[in-house]
């Protein structure tokens, strides 16, 4: 994975009732601790929300937890040791887990399957609504041609623009 991407699983407790977890605890030590907002994202199915980064050392704990998002982050830092390469990363509501995204990176996500989805993200910066820390592209920008996907680069979509519509079975 990209250097600060990570997927974090949440222990979840079950009985008769349903089920009980914990998505956020400052005393989880790969968590962000000092989040200090959540937002709630909910989005028909087909629905990309791409690409935009943060460039003030904002991070971002994602976790879907109703229907299934495609999370995708991208490192195009000229430094870096994972430049070009591509995350992509499958979540469900039904196996909730965090995906933990510095937000240096180009990052978004699909709406994937048939049903809405709900997002729920923590984040460690305030939204500064008079000075957002926010810079955007389109979601369909061709400049963004990963070098590996995954750390994968014999994935047929090494090389090619981003096409968040892939087939999966292609």
């Amino acid at each position: 994975m990209i250097d600060g991407v990570e997927t974090i699983s949440i222990e979840r407790f079950n009985d008769e009732r349903g089920y009980f977890l914990e998505l956020f605890r400052s005393d989880n030590p790969k968590i962000v601790h000092s989040l200090v907002q959540f937002n709630l994202s909910y989005s028909y199915p087909g629905i990309v929300r791409a690409w935009h980064r943060h460039l003030r050392d904002q991070v971002d704990c994602f976790a879907c937890i109703d229907g299934c998002l495609k999370i995708c982050a991208f490192d195009d830092r000229k430094e870096s040791r994972t430049e070009g390469e591509l995350d992509e990363i499958i979540v469900r509501g039904d196996e909730i887990q965090i995906v933990k995204v510095p937000g240096i990176l180009w990052h978004g996500f699909k709406v994937i399957g048939h049903q809405p989805a709900k997002l729920i993200y923590g984040v460690n910066k305030l939204y500064d609504y008079d000075d957002p820390d926010e810079e955007r592209r389109p979601w369909n920008d061709t400049t963004i041609i990963p070098k590996s996907i995954n750390g994968k680069t014999e994935d047929p979509r090494v090389g090619k623009p981003w096409d968040w519509n892939h087939p999966p079975h292609k």
